[in-house]
């Protein structure tokens, strides 16, 4: 089953927190994805991008643009998890 995402907010240095409906919320860091992904790297030198994500329809990915998304299982299995 794919986790879908309940919330997603804007932390600090390209860190999200993420809520996912069946409890677990995480910390996801972009910083290695811009890092070792050549699209992210607008995230960091587009001035204002990095606040423009939104969460899709279905509520499995986060995206910024066309080409820059991340889905809700990595985020799921990556990011580091966190309690209330």
């Amino acid at each position: 089953m794919i986790p879908r995402i309940k919330s997603v907010t804007d932390i600090s240095d390209y860190k999200l927190e993420v809520l996912f409906d069946d409890g677990k919320k995480v910390i996801y860091d972009v910083s290695d994805d811009i890092n070792t992904i050549e699209d992210f790297k607008d995230l960091a030198n587009v001035q204002g991008l990095w606040k423009q994500y939104s969460l899709d329809k279905s509520r499995t990915c986060i995206f910024w643009n066309d080409y820059i998304d991340l889905a809700s299982d990595s985020i799921y299995e990556y990011g580091t998890e966190i309690s209330y």
